[in-house]
């Protein structure tokens, strides 16, 4: 229910009118965007405000003498939790996996009603979009009297080589006092189910209510975990008592060795590795919030097909099922706990709750956290405003010690952005293990004299701008937007887009291009996160409302790359890149500048209607080549070279009049559990299926059969059509369409028709 209402904590409150619903849930995405809502342009223009959830469930009498507990990942925000009427607590921290003991309060063969109440109304409490509600995953859990604690396995690789390595396992076992031992019986298995090694039956003493178990054992020529190879172990400890099991936990690992080194950089499995990574902030486009598998999955493969390595979660904990990928996937992670600390950024943001709740959030997110081999930095803050004063010393200290600990595994550090020692009272605090600044690339060249022995990262760089599909003249003069921060934005252009050529940026940051180029010739620098991988919700610079959505993103907010994705893929990846822009459809004799990215080539030569119009190479640091053209109708055609050798060509033609639409899905074949996706690419076409480049033509979606549509969207930063809708206008030629399984086996059919055009539909298959 929306709204408050203070009596729905209690067990005989009447919900017979409340929507039912499927979590994980975000209600603001579910809103119309409006500047009148408190949480501005800046979180979406979407509204927040208080919302109540209730469920009901019945325990057998089975469940009597075991211990029941409810599970959160994470609510968004200030949420209470009540079970049969009786209060449990509160977490005020949106990003924080938390749980709570209902067994002292349960029925057993009657109805139990857990009742939750999440408060965003304070606004604005943020810098971006974050949703409302319970957006993160919720489940019961029930164990015996005697179990692993929550988050109560620690497992350590201290030495890896190709030969062995050594795994430390620590288990906590929590119950009640017991003159009876338990049996503890710890084993590794392999991905593929084999088990690669197994300690001795250890007795435990439960003479205490917690009892710590200490075990090594020693895996023979393990498998590195790498971002090449992420390879997954798990262990599986098993408790047992008179012979009967009563409890049994697995933790998933990697082994792998890593460290940090002042002039090498970063190093994982003995080799140097740039670490090669992109900050993203927790939304999912058009889902919002809520958390969805397969929609980070998407990310992250988009991600991965461009040569990014490395996901920074900024600024707060990510879902747990973010790291899980990053596992499998292999990413290397630095997960963040803070984006202030005392000291405010936003009037209602956490700064309010961060002197009682700090301690506890991050020693949560650690415990949660700390087996994800994918994860190799922790931070303890972004852009920390006690960076200014001796503060800052003091909180540095306290946050660091409160990890270490718990894992002395993985250096700590904050996103800074004063790179003069004197001036920055967190560096002061001598406590950080690596050292990262945001932008100011200019002072990278000095920053080994001016912190000697440091290790160091570029935790966050860019601020680049662009609008997918979106070119204006000429692209070799770069545009500052914002200039500085002491005028408002008035100019830029009247349809709020920025210019997709590489040569928009904000004045703290720089292109792509020029950032990469800074990170790339110095060793030193361990490697970037760049702000950032995918457009998000929220802070929309440089422009106000009606922007709503961030123009910073390589990729747009509905996953569709932007043409600067394609010079990442040229730098970071070894595969042949040949990527030509921008489209072919202007007005006669109108002068385009033709940019190309390409790699594994010495020059690239460009072809208008089979007419030579040059050979350009890449001078010195630069990575694209361009040449300025009168525009004719025809084909654009770029073919690159190496050794005088074709090896790719990549065409650009002139599109007709729009005529058609084109359906192209990642996948046709999804699992029928209610919760899997397919991401439909639309396409206005001409009658040769070529992209209409300024089509905006509203699309009418509809689904038979057993899938529903969860979202659509064009990635245009000033959409206010609702991403919950049956529709949505083509923006450039484009728009998505995200096609959810029901519970059911069978066939979902969609199709998309729009006045004028050509319809089409597709099939999928939910099995």
């Amino acid at each position: 229910m929306l709204g408050d209402d203070g009596t729905a904590n209690s067990p005989n409150y009447n919900d017979t009118k409340w929507r039912t619903l499927n979590l994980p849930h975000d209600w603001s995405i579910e809103g119309s965007f409006n500047d009148k809502h408190p949480t501005t342009f800046n979180q979406a223009a979407l509204p927040a405000g208080v919302g109540w959830y209730r469920k009901s469930f019945i325990l057998p009498a089975s469940s009597k003498y075991k211990n029941v507990y409810i599970n959160f990942d994470g609510v968004y925000r200030n949420s209470e939790v009540w079970i049969n009427g009786h209060y449990l607590g509160k977490r005020p921290n949106g990003y924080i996996s938390f749980r709570y003991d209902l067994t002292p309060y349960l029925n057993f063969n009657k109805k139990n009603t857990i009742a939750v109440k999440v408060d965003n109304s304070l606004q604005p409490n943020s810098r971006w979009y974050t949703g409302s509600g319970i957006y993160r995953k919720v489940w019961l859990l029930i164990t015996n009297k005697v179990a692993v604690k929550q988050w109560g396995s620690f497992v350590t690789t201290p030495v890896v080589n190709t030969g062995q390595a050594t795994v430390n396992i620590v288990t906590n076992v929590s119950g009640v006092k017991s003159s009876s031992p338990l049996t503890a019986i710890t084993k590794i298995f392999k991905e593929n189910g084999a088990m690669v090694a197994q300690h001795k039956p250890v007795l435990l003493s439960m003479n205490s209510t917690t009892v710590k178990l200490e075990q090594k054992l020693l895996v023979t020529k393990p498998s590195l975990w790498s971002v090449e190879h992420p390879t997954l172990y798990k262990v599986v400890t098993q408790l047992f008592s008179d012979g009967k099991i009563v409890d049994s936990y697995e933790t998933t690992f990697g082994i792998r060795s890593f460290y940090f080194d002042a002039a090498m950089g970063f190093v994982l499995n003995n080799k140097p590795l740039k670490i090669l990574g992109v900050c993203n902030h927790h939304d999912l486009g058009a889902l919002g919030a809520a958390v969805n598998t397969r929609a980070i999955q998407r990310q992250l493969e988009i991600l991965k097909a461009m040569g990014c390595n490395a996901i920074r979660t900024a600024h707060n904990p990510p879902a747990e099922e973010l790291l899980d990928l990053c596992d499998k996937m292999g990413f290397i992670v630095m997960d963040e706990a803070f984006d202030m600390w005392a000291k405010r950024k936003n009037k209602q943001d956490y700064h309010i709750d961060f002197k009682q709740w700090h301690q506890q959030d991050l020693q949560d997110q650690i415990l949660r956290d700390r087996n994800h081999p994918s994860i190799f930095i922790w931070s303890i803050g972004n852009e920390i405003r006690e960076q200014f004063d001796s503060t800052g010393i003091t909180i540095t200290k306290d946050l660091v010690s409160i990890i270490k600990n718990l894992d002395t595994t993985r250096p700590i550090t904050c996103a800074l952005t004063e790179n003069v020692p004197e001036k920055n009272f967190i560096y002061q605090s001598h406590a950080l293990d690596l050292l990262g600044f945001n932008y100011k690339i200019d002072a990278y060249a000095d920053l080994p004299k001016k912190f000697p022995g440091q290790k160091l990262i570029a935790s966050e760089t860019m601020s680049a701008l662009a609008t997918r599909g979106q070119y204006d003249m000429p692209s070799d003069s770069n545009r500052v937007w914002p200039p500085d921060s002491k005028v408002p934005f008035l100019k830029g252009n009247a349809d709020y887009t920025v210019s997709a050529y590489d040569n928009a940026f904000a004045y703290w940051g720089t292109s792509h291009e020029v950032g990469w180029n800074a990170v790339k010739k110095h060793d030193f620098m361990s490697g970037l996160y760049v702000w950032a991988g995918f457009d998000f919700l929220g802070e929309p610079v440089p422009y106000q409302w009606p922007a709503r959505s961030s123009y910073y993103g390589i990729i747009d907010l509905a996953g569709f790359p932007k043409d600067v994705y394609y010079m990442y893929q040229s730098e970071w990846t070894r595969k042949p890149v040949l990527h030509l822009f921008p489209h072919w459809n202007w007005q006669p004799g109108k002068v385009v500048d033709v940019w190309a990215y390409y790699n594994n080539a010495d020059e690239a030569e460009l072809f208008l209607n089979g007419r030579s119009l040059g050979v350009k190479s890449k001078p010195g640091d630069t990575i694209h080549v361009m040449w300025r053209v009168a525009f004719e109708p025809g084909t654009l055609k770029v073919v690159s070279r190496k050794n005088g050798k074709v090896v790719l060509v990549k065409e650009v033609v002139t599109a007709g009049k729009p005529a058609a639409i084109q359906l192209n899905a990642d996948r046709k074949t999804i699992k029928s559990n209610g919760e899997d996706l397919s991401f439909i690419t639309v396409k206005v076409v001409d009658k040769h299926g070529v992209v209409v480049p300024d089509a905006d033509h509203l699309i009418n979606f509809s689904v038979k059969g057993e899938g529903l549509i969860a979202g659509v969207d064009n990635g245009l930063q000033t959409s206010t059509e609702p991403f919950k809708a049956s529709y949505r206008k083509a923006f450039n030629g484009l728009c998505i369409v995200i096609v959810q399984s029901k519970n059911k086996h069978g066939k979902i059919v969609l199709r998309a028709s729009s006045a004028g055009l050509q319809a089409a539909e597709i099939t999928l298959v939910a099995n």
